[in-house]
């Protein structure tokens, strides 16, 4: 049984064709070109403002859903950045930092403010610390993305042990709607982590996806060997791959190239709905399959 998740307004998970990929950009990330100071959260409000309106402009366009990869610095700054994208977007927010105390202190300001319910805490991994964990407990967070970061086994195997792990480490702290992230880090990694994310899905039914941005960010011949003309079109095969796999979300890096993935993830998805449709399924009137002929 395929499981769908409500996230704030999104909808994700499902059988693929029957419901869109959820596409996730990042923003405030470390060399962000709109950040003036990243550990004050000091940014470029315009700017930031026009990559918010550009991702949801062609979330409406495509008929995918969106969602934001909040990328904070310092406790300061998540706070500051949280508040404006909430205030800009209704998307659902991913809290994301390298710092447990900078991802708590957006945790906190979420349920401050009655944010909650928007939030996707990224993420949880085996080496999660118990207070972390029990901070998220207390939160009445509900949704969290669960990592499938194993240092000691890189395989696909290796990957869905690791996630059937952190399924019962959610529960117990009560996240109800566990997003997998399969874990990709480089090329080769995008294989295995293709091939777990196809597994867990038949096996779990969770809502499955990946960082397919990652594959490209770590390839160092790339721009040297091919040409920077090649960084693009890669990035988004890389995220297809995942797409055409069957995943539920993709976190496709900066929310700058949303002109790029949006269209691109809009086709797979429409050529799925029409094999549904031969089985008599009738995808929902905002369904790529209809909004982008």
């Amino acid at each position: 049984m395929q499981k769908i998740f409500q996230i704030g307004r999104v909808k994700v998970g499902g059988i693929p064709g029957e419901r869109p990929v959820v596409l996730v950009g990042s923003m405030f990330y470390h060399g962000h070109k709109i950040m003036q100071d990243e550990m004050t959260g000091e940014f470029d409000k315009k700017a930031a403002e026009e990559l918010l309106n550009l991702q949801d402009e062609f979330s409406d366009r495509t008929g995918n859903p969106c969602m934001i990869d909040l990328v904070g610095a310092s406790p300061e700054a998540m706070r500051k950045e949280l508040e404006f994208v909430a205030s800009m977007t209704d998307a659902p927010i991913l809290i994301d930092s390298p710092a447990m105390n900078v991802r708590l202190a957006g945790l906190r300001y979420a349920k401050e403010t009655g944010l909650i319910d928007r939030i996707v805490y990224n993420s949880i991994i085996p080496e999660t610390k118990p207070e972390e964990l029990q901070e998220i407990k207390e939160s009445k967070l509900e949704c969290a993305i669960l990592l499938a970061y194993n240092p000691t086994d890189f395989t696909s195997q290796g990957r869905v042990r690791t996630i059937k792990t952190l399924i019962s480490t959610a529960n117990n702290v009560g996240i109800k709607k566990p997003l997998i992230d399969t874990c990709v880090l480089d090329v080769p990694t995008l294989g295995v982590a293709s091939k777990a994310l196809f597994q867990i899905k038949n096996e779990t039914g969770l809502p499955v996806g990946a960082g397919t941005h990652n594959a490209i960010g770590t390839w160092r011949g790339l721009k040297k060997k091919m040409g920077k003309q090649a960084v693009t079109p890669c990035s988004v095969s890389a995220a297809i791959m995942a797409v055409a796999i069957g995943a539920d979300f993709v976190l496709y890096g900066p929310i700058e190239d949303a002109q790029y993935f949006f269209p691109a993830v809009a086709l797979v998805d429409a050529a799925y709905a029409q094999l549904l449709m031969e089985k008599g399924k009738r995808p929902d009137t905002k369904h790529p399959l209809f909004k982008i002929a």
